[in-house]
């Protein structure tokens, strides 16, 4: 079963996911769906950098009410 990665990005909800060895990334609505995000993450990019990945590329999106990139944990799907 895939694994999914969730992650609140400067509050944005995203889920990234593998599927056929390539990185995909979601973002997830407030109601839940899911629609695929206009980025693409370099399939060398590890699980466990994901979150610093993130927070690289939309750095600009910071706040001092969300100065990061917080895993919000793995999904089984």
């Amino acid at each position: 079963m895939p694994e999914e990665y969730r992650f609140d990005v400067f509050g944005r909800r995203m889920a990234i996911a593998r599927k056929e060895g390539a990185w995909v990334a979601y973002l997830i609505g407030e109601e839940g769906k899911r629609r695929r995000a206009p980025f693409e993450i370099p399939d060398s990019v590890g699980a466990d950098e994901l979150a610093q990945y993130l927070d690289d590329i939309f750095h600009e999106d910071a706040s001092p009410e969300r100065p990061g990139v917080v895993a919000l944990g793995v999904v089984q799907r």
